[in-house]
């Protein structure tokens, strides 16, 4: 398995310096939310232009996004690999035996 905080330390070699906390993280959110759109701009020319999906460049946005993401937690001193951890084990007790459209409707945790 690759691990996340030894990505998170490579990233960051390449994050630069954009000044203080506020403009760090206003860079890093306007950063993640620009490239999952030109993930999500890409499915939809595949499922509604006509246009082939192009996996290799799906992996390369998809790599931006963590790119981003993984900056966004730095920022935050938030170890990615907590955040990884922290959301499994949120989807663990949500659907324990994996997930249902039932358990799905009828949550007890948001």
């Amino acid at each position: 398995m690759f691990d996340f905080n030894a990505y998170q330390k490579l990233a960051l070699r390449t994050a630069g310096n954009h000044g203080d906390f506020d403009r760090t993280l206003m860079y890093t959110a306007l950063g993640l939310n620009g490239e999952a759109g030109e993930v999500a701009e890409h499915i939809k020319k595949a499922l509604f232009h006509g246009h082939d999906l192009d996996r290799e460049m799906l992996k390369k946005e998809l790599g931006d996004v963590l790119w981003y993401l993984a900056v966004m937690a730095h920022t935050l001193d938030l170890p990615l690999e907590d955040i990884a951890r922290h959301n499994i084990e949120k989807l663990a007790r949500r659907y324990p035996e994996g997930f249902s459209e039932e358990r799905s409707r009828h949550r007890n945790e948001p």
